[in-house]
């Protein structure tokens, strides 16, 4: 890299990911909505983020929680009206911030009308999804759908099988149809005429299916990545929805891309994405057998063991299989960018999977903290990081998340088990964990709503809370306030090469890194453990600190889950 940097406002900003429905109720109906959103616009700005990621709030009838779009020109009626979408935009733009929208376009709602008028194949719009003829009790292939089960569906109506890699009721749009693609690019483009700042693309690697759709070669893996991902086709559809969409505005473009690696990502870059979402590093904490495989733990052990030892079984991490993940990104992209992200409504806690969310909750939350903002890399904070908001427990019934649901249901059959046994899999795997309403206040319902909520409240939010921690100097807020703001007067930190020092056999539990541009020099140390170290060893630990989340240091020694952000001239 040179000295001078290739700029741009999306490498310079920070990113905060809103889940309307579980961030804020306006109108006491349980629901988060836009109204309570616009409540806490200037929350935003007192954090100190630079644009917002709205989650889906288009109409759905919610089976993935929004992700399940049943019209994309249309607000649900939980979340409010176009009018009240509008009124977020316009304050979050009176603030400096930018807005992002999710675009969900690989599937739909089974109750969109372009899938309603499909089940008629005799219709103008038969073959806007996947359908396949065929005996109703044998699937066109043996794929699997990534929430399990099969990935198709027999239609009694229509007399065919449709394609879904996700839930049965989001069938896949035929993205080798012109006139489903035009349709999507005239429904981008209603959005960004309507003055958004970007994209975030949902599962956009899934959009272009292999020729034929052959049978998956599975072996020992539960889906063959190779056919569900990168498709043939799929950087020519990209390069068109570029040229009909975003290529003549200046918005973010956030490629959510499973199945791909660097070199794929490159191409992705090439065709106008930003910046790519990877996955690697959020691997580093399952076992060899996958996110949902307690095969590493044993059944035994998750009937036997106490709630602190499973969490920390279940979210076990070699430091050098993060640090490879990272590094393989960072070096694997060249000067293309990356975007960072520790938690997301995809993934558990923060605090909970990287850190110690019982007896070191504030310092590995900003350890956490410092880890991700340091990094060359946009990053992007899940709503309730700043405030180090933890997993929950759940009992089945309680359980709303569909990947969860069918996961639960596979590993009780598969293990001949009670619900009791498989429990801690839950807290410690669930998207529901990301999803419980953010926590305000210490009133009923943590201040998310005056009526029943959604889905439950976590139990520890009299101590955890956005008031609590605002009122809290040296809170977890008030840290992630003032290490985004010196990210946003460092270059140093945005656009320096780096250099990976640790972990390595000495310290195996030690992380740091080196951030140089031209004459300016930062060391980022993190003790990632629950007791002190010496690291004596290690070049420029007693340099001068600017930041860090332990007010009292001593010397070489670093205290558990200290971080330091060192300058080195």
């Amino acid at each position: 890299m040179s000295n001078e940097p290739d700029r741009a406002w999306w490498k310079e900003a920070s990113v905060y990911q809103v889940y309307p429905r579980s961030f804020n109720d306006s109108d006491g109906d349980g629901i988060g909505d836009l109204q309570g959103i616009r409540n806490r616009v200037d929350y935003f700005d007192e954090l100190g983020v630079d644009v917002v990621w709205l989650c889906p709030v288009y109409d759905s009838p919610n089976v993935d929680m929004g992700y399940d779009i049943r019209d994309y020109r249309s607000v649900m009626d939980e979340m409010g009206t176009m009018g009240d979408w509008e009124g977020l935009l316009d304050d979050v733009h009176d603030r400096g911030m930018k807005l992002v929208m999710d675009l969900v376009v690989n599937h739909t709602s089974d109750e969109h009308e372009w899938f309603q008028q499909s089940r008629d194949p005799d219709g103008e719009k038969d073959d806007w999804y996947i359908w396949r003829e065929g005996d109703p009790d044998e699937p066109p292939n043996n794929w699997i759908s990534l929430f399990g089960g099969p990935a198709w569906t027999y239609d009694e109506g229509r007399e065919a099988w449709y394609l879904h890699l996700f839930d049965e009721k989001q069938p896949d749009l035929n993205w080798e149809n012109p006139d489903v693609r035009e349709a999507i690019y005239d429904m981008m483009n209603f959005w960004l005429e309507k003055g958004i700042d970007g994209f975030r693309m949902d599962a956009i690697s899934c959009i272009s299916k292999p020729h034929g759709l052959p049978d998956a070669d599975t072996g020992e893996d539960w889906f063959d990545m190779d056919l569900y991902f990168n498709g043939p086709r799929i950087h020519e559809f990209m390069q068109e929805m570029a040229a009909e969409t975003y290529e003549n505005y200046d918005v973010m473009l956030i490629g959510e891309t499973p199945g791909a690696d660097p070199e794929e990502a490159k191409k992705y870059y090439d065709d106008g994405v930003d910046m790519v979402v990877h996955f690697d590093h959020m691997d580093v904490t399952y076992g060899p057998g996958g996110k949902w495989s307690p095969d590493y733990v044993g059944m035994e052990t998750l009937a036997s063991a106490g709630d602190d030892a499973l969490d920390e079984m279940l979210n076990t991490m070699d430091l050098a299989d993060l640090q490879e993940a990272i590094r393989y990104w960072d070096e694997g992209v060249g000067d293309e960018w990356n975007c960072l992200y520790m938690g997301s409504h995809d993934q558990t806690r923060a605090v909970s999977r990287f850190g110690d969310a019982h007896d070191y909750h504030r310092e590995s939350a900003t350890l956490v903290a410092t880890f991700l903002l340091t990094q060359r890399a946009t990053p992007f904070l899940y709503q309730g990081d700043e405030i180090g908001m933890t997993n929950a427990d759940w009992d089945r019934e309680d359980i709303r998340d569909v990947e969860a649901r069918g996961q639960v249901d596979i590993l009780m059959e598969e293990h001949d088990v009670p619900y009791e046994t498989i429990a801690p899999f839950v807290r410690n795997r669930s998207r529901d964990n990301a999803r419980t309403p953010m926590q305000w206040d210490d009133s009923e319902h943590a201040g998310f709503t005056d009526g029943d909520p959604w889905i439950q409240v976590n139990d520890d939010y009299e101590r955890i809370n956005a008031e609590r921690a605002m009122a809290d100097p040296d809170s977890i807020f008030h840290y992630y306030r003032r290490l985004l703001d010196l990210r946003s007067e460092s270059e140093v930190l945005v656009y320096g090469d780096t250099e990976y020092v640790l972990p390595d056999e000495t310290y195996p539990n030690v992380w740091a890194h080196r951030r140089t541009l031209g004459d300016e020099a930062v060391l980022v140390v993190l003790n990632w453990q629950d007791e002190p170290r010496d690291v004596s060893g290690v070049e420029g630990v007693e340099s001068p600190v600017l930041f860090g989340n332990y007010e009292q240091r001593d010397g070489t020694t670093l205290q558990p889950y200290e971080a330091r952000i060192c300058d080195l001239g």
